[in-house]
């Protein structure tokens, strides 16, 4: 095999996006226009915007490598979505001769990360990538593409696995909160004979604090009732001085992304209490607003996120709670027009759930704590998986 010494400005252009006017933005799908992908947008879908499609001439497909401009995170590689791409983001575009999947692999590795970060400057605040210090890095190639090919073969697979996992789980999570929301929302869970229990003609109570019926026997509760809010602590005194054990923490960066080399770290004296580990359910009351089950290894919480748990009730039943008071908070933001903002304990101590029979919790659980069982399985396997193509 034939390699090349070259450098990255020998291998690929680095195209650069458009910032279309924000009065333009509108943030529902319609004719004639396009997605506006921005950075976050690939770690969540909670800010869809779109622009005229004639407004812009900077267009990426799923296939294309993307790369953060600004950070912190600064220099995140990303692929997979479809649409227009703003300032923010530029495309790395191979060569001829160069192969895609290869040019990808080669600007992710945590080598060029260091290199950039150590040299790019700071930009209205931000850490900027200095493309001049980055097309001067050196890269080693095989000269046939066919080689190239070979040689990322078994980066691709294992990121076609950790796709597949990701489907996998995120079915697995649609079938739980359909089955979650047909028993506890619809009330159709099984009555003493099996069959659904409102539209088999089960007896249903007006509640005068949820303002509306609910089964006979339920009654209402908050959040705060069902589960322990515990917030993150701010970590600076926990700083490690010495050889100590660690753990790293979770701050809002690493509950979307997980664990990297830039993560902080605090010594093990921190409080149990805000110690994570993988099962827990965290619950993101600033920022992106988000409730998720933590696989990312054990670490410590950070201010700004919440770690749920409960003595009284399982975990599936409080997760599945959570989840739908957030789509209520968030609806409720929409309809009045204004920014998400803050959850605070307020809001968890003036949320109402319908409280269901522990007996019929019970029941639920043992049909979908296997479920999240195989999520948490999935996401671990993933986590390995990443770290083996990574190393």
């Amino acid at each position: 095999m034939i390699v090349n010494e070259l450098r990255v400005e020998d291998i690929c252009d680095f195209v650069g996006g458009s910032q279309p006017e924000k009065s333009e933005f509108i943030y529902e799908a319609k004719p004639g226009y396009i997605r506006l992908i921005q950075t976050r947008d690939y770690k969540t879908d909670a800010f869809l915007t779109y622009i005229p499609e004639n407004s812009t001439r900077k267009f990426c497909d799923e296939h294309d490598v993307m790369i953060g401009r600004y950070g912190p995170p600064i220099f995140q590689i990303c692929r997979g979505l479809k649409g227009a791409y703003n300032v923010a983001l530029m495309k790395a575009k191979p060569k001829k001769g160069i192969d895609r999947e290869f040019l990808y692999y080669f600007l992710k590795q945590d080598s060029v990360l260091q290199y950039v970060e150590k040299l790019s400057p700071r930009t209205g605040g931000q850490t900027g990538v200095d493309l001049v210090s980055l097309n001067k890095y050196p890269v080693r190639i095989p000269k046939d593409i066919e080689d190239q090919r070979r040689l990322v073969a078994s980066l691709v697979a294992i990121d076609k696995k950790i796709e597949l996992n990701n489907r996998i789980n995120a079915e697995l999570e649609a079938m739980a909160k359909t089955l979650y929301d047909y028993w506890f929302v619809q009330f159709e869970f099984p009555d003493d004979n099996g069959k659904p229990y409102k539209t088999s003609g089960g007896k249903m109570v007006y509640n005068s604090t949820l303002k509306r019926e609910i089964p006979e026997g339920w009654c209402d509760a908050s959040l705060v009732d069902i589960a322990t809010f515990t917030n993150g602590i701010a970590c600076q005194k926990y700083y490690p001085t010495g050889d100590e054990p660690t753990y790293k923490v979770i701050k809002i960066r690493e509950f979307s992304s997980g664990f990297d080399d830039s993560s902080e770290s605090v010594h093990q004296g921190v409080p149990e209490k805000v110690v994570v580990y993988d099962g827990d359910i965290l619950f993101s009351w600033s920022a992106t607003l988000e409730v998720q089950l933590w696989t990312g290894g054990t670490g410590a919480l950070n201010q700004h996120i919440f770690k749920v748990t409960s003595d009284s009730y399982p975990k599936t039943f409080y997760y599945f709670e959570v989840l739908k008071y957030l789509e209520y908070f968030k609806m409720v933001a929409e309809l009045r027009k204004t920014t998400m903002g803050h959850i605070t304990k307020d809001h968890l101590v003036a949320s109402r759930v319908s409280l269901p029979p522990k007996e019929l919790i019970q029941a639920m659980d043992a049909k979908l704590s296997p479920i999240l069982s195989k999520i948490i399985s999935n996401n671990q396997q993933n986590s390995e998986l990443s770290k083996l193509r990574d190393r």
